[in-house]
């Protein structure tokens, strides 16, 4: 990794999750969206973490975040028990969730500091806290290059206000088909992308799971598909290690450019099939180079009219 790549600012949860499928059980793993984004963003770029736990958080999970070339200066440890999420995953592909216990412990009332390091962070993204936290931290940053933000139904049901504030804010909205939908109050995708970039970010990403995402711009479109799946072991951090890919691949080019956003939604798919096939990020963990080039590699061969496969 080149050295004059600067960090990626993510502010988000760290938690320890416990995910049951019709096979198996995995207790008290690394989650929380940060996490996942951390792990995927730090095969692109350095990454400052900032975030919460409690005195009871692994040394083991440490540990591994710190080896990723993950700045944990700005992860505070309080007094208490870390965020814990406990979900039960149905389906042929596991694609239905169920929440069975969320216990927010310290993370209830985290309050983002910045250490001042950090505050001059060219590339941000906002993991889906609420959105009130997500302009804390706007609050502090100086002048960045490319904020990204991502967002979850609660906050759609629960602070649509709040989310107003934050699209005005930032240079890329992060959001699913559903939520897209239900915060607009559109039926159709394009209407539903546009009504957003009415708020002022230059882009939007639609993600449609195994169907792929959507880049909206004002006047284009841009369609990459998810990497084709064998096997599924746990699907909770996939959105989360897409943007990881994405905003990756901007840190690494030193820009937003239509053509980076494009091949980063590519990473961001590459890096999403990966965190589906384990448990936690135990995968991403560990792919390397080759392998996620080569991926992207399917990718670029899918979408391409001639079939020519990226170098």
């Amino acid at each position: 990794m080149s050295d004059d790549i600067r960090p990626i600012l993510v502010v988000g949860s760290v938690a320890l999750d416990t995910v049951h499928t019709p096979t198996e059980v995995a207790s008290e793993v690394l989650g929380g969206g940060a996490s996942y984004f951390c792990v995927a963003g730090s095969l692109f770029a350095p990454i400052q973490l900032v975030a919460v736990v409690g005195d009871d958080f692994p040394a083991a999970h440490r540990a591994l975040l710190e080896s990723r070339n993950i700045d944990l200066g700005g992860l505070e440890v309080l007094k208490g028990k870390t965020f814990r999420w406990t979900a039960r995953y149905s389906g042929i592909r596991l694609e239905q969730r169920e929440t069975l216990d969320t216990q927010l412990n310290v993370f209830a009332g985290f309050h983002p500091a910045l250490p001042a390091a950090y505050r001059s962070s060219r590339v941000i993204f906002l993991s889906n806290i609420q959105p009130e936290l997500q302009l804390e931290v706007l609050d502090q940053v100086e002048e960045a290059d490319f904020v990204a933000c991502d967002t979850i139904k609660l906050w759609l049901d629960t602070a649509h206000a709040g989310l107003e504030r934050v699209f005005r804010r930032v240079d890329c909205v992060i959001i699913n088909d559903e939520e897209a939908v239900q915060f607009t109050g559109q039926r159709f995708l394009p209407s539903a992308a546009h009504v957003i970039l009415s708020y002022g970010p230059r882009a939007v990403i639609i993600k449609r799971g195994e169907n792929g995402s959507l880049l909206f711009t004002q006047d284009r479109v841009f369609f990459a598909p998810a990497h084709p799946l064998e096997t599924v072991r746990d699907p909770t951090g996939a959105g989360d290690a897409f943007a990881g890919g994405l905003l990756g691949a901007v840190a690494r080019a030193g820009h937003s450019g239509d053509d980076v956003l494009r091949r980063g939604m590519l990473y961001g798919s590459v890096l999403g099939s990966l965190a589906v096939e384990d448990f936690s990020v135990r995968r991403i963990v560990q792919a390397d180079t080759r392998e996620i080039e080569r991926r992207l590699s399917t990718l670029v061969d899918m979408i391409s009219l001639n079939g020519s496969r990226a170098q």
